[in-house]
């Protein structure tokens, strides 16, 4: 939801100096917050002539960056071919802000952890390298357990992120191309969230063509409606009979950036999709994972959320 384009810390040192501004639904918040002090802001709603459209083709879906996500969610081709892109973005906050958000500054979000968006809170690494971070030995029940690092310990926000990872996207920009996965960065250095060069301009994200109808995105939260995920799956599953012949898994709420379970994905390959098989998955997803004081839960919830979305997507008619 953030405005699409930019470093997401352009300097090392964790300050900016200007902010690109498109939707703005995470931005504006940042700016009232005091987390976000650019000296500049970029409007680029000009650019939605170029970069406002969807196009899908036998190769795949091409997003413009500036596509609003009310739009890609109704999107004809994108709900019957990719329908976890679609639910993505249908089960992210309300209709209102779906109607302003940007899917460019939606992969671009921050995170939504108190320690990070109360500036009385002076240890925090994303805001104030090097400071430290509360969350460790705070209030972690929104945290994430896998990825972490004793840097941070943030969970990364966002929906349609993790059907892209899930389904291989690649981002364009106005100097490169790579893949998806490659753009948020490790925990390791907090206040670098995203490879992106100062002023780099993401233009599209494109996903490539395969057969993933059978998939779907399943989130648990504290409510039903308006809510960041607890945990969550996106899951895309090529069936031969009962067996997998290809999976792709990404899980959200629970890591630090959005998390491709590629450990979970090669347990399920030419096995039979059942609840034992399910299980195993889910066990390999979360092997790697730690708890915190208040978040330990989310380990088992995670895998229960895992499981139930592999034996929905199998039972699903396409």
């Amino acid at each position: 939801m953030r405005s699409f384009v930019f470093s997401e810390m352009p300097a090392r040192d964790g300050r900016s100096q200007a902010r690109f501004l498109a939707g703005g639904t995470t931005l504006v918040d940042l700016m009232k917050l005091d987390v976000e002090t650019p000296e500049q802001v970029v409007d680029l709603n000009r650019t939605e002539k170029d970069l406002g459209k969807i196009t899908a083709s036998e190769k795949g879906l091409r997003f413009g960056a500036m596509v609003r996500m009310a739009e890609a969610a109704t999107h004809e081709d994108v709900r019957k071919d990719y329908p976890v892109i679609a639910q993505s973005l249908e089960l992210a906050a309300s209709q209102q802000v779906r109607n302003m958000a940007s899917l460019g500054g939606n992969v671009l979000q921050r995170t939504r952890c108190s320690y990070f968006r109360d500036v009385s809170y002076k240890a925090c690494n994303k805001r104030n390298p090097g400071s430290g971070c509360s969350a460790l030995e705070g209030v972690n029940r929104a945290h994430a357990v896998l990825g972490t690092s004793e840097a941070c310990i943030s969970a990364y926000p966002g929906d349609f992120a993790q059907a892209l990872i899930a389904l291989d996207a690649e981002v364009e920009t106005d100097r490169r191309t790579f893949k998806f996965s490659e753009l948020h960065r490790p925990s390791d250095e907090p206040h670098v969230e995203t490879i992106l060069e100062p002023g780099e301009l993401i233009r599209f994200i494109t996903v490539p063509s395969g057969n993933f109808r059978r998939s779907l995105y399943l989130k648990i939260r504290d409510r039903d409606s308006y809510q960041f995920a607890l945990t969550s799956a996106a899951v895309a599953i090529d069936l031969d009979g009962d067996a997998i012949k290809d999976a792709r898994i990404a899980l959200g709420g629970v890591a630090y950036r959005p998390w491709r379970a590629r450990e979970a994905e090669e347990e399920l390959k030419g096995k039979v999709l059942d609840e034992q098989g399910a299980a195993a998955a889910a066990n390999a997803a979360f092997a790697e994972a730690k708890g915190y004081q208040h978040n330990a839960f989310k380990i088992e919830t995670g895998k229960q959320t895992l499981i139930r979305a592999l034996l929905e997507a199998k039972a699903l008619e396409v």
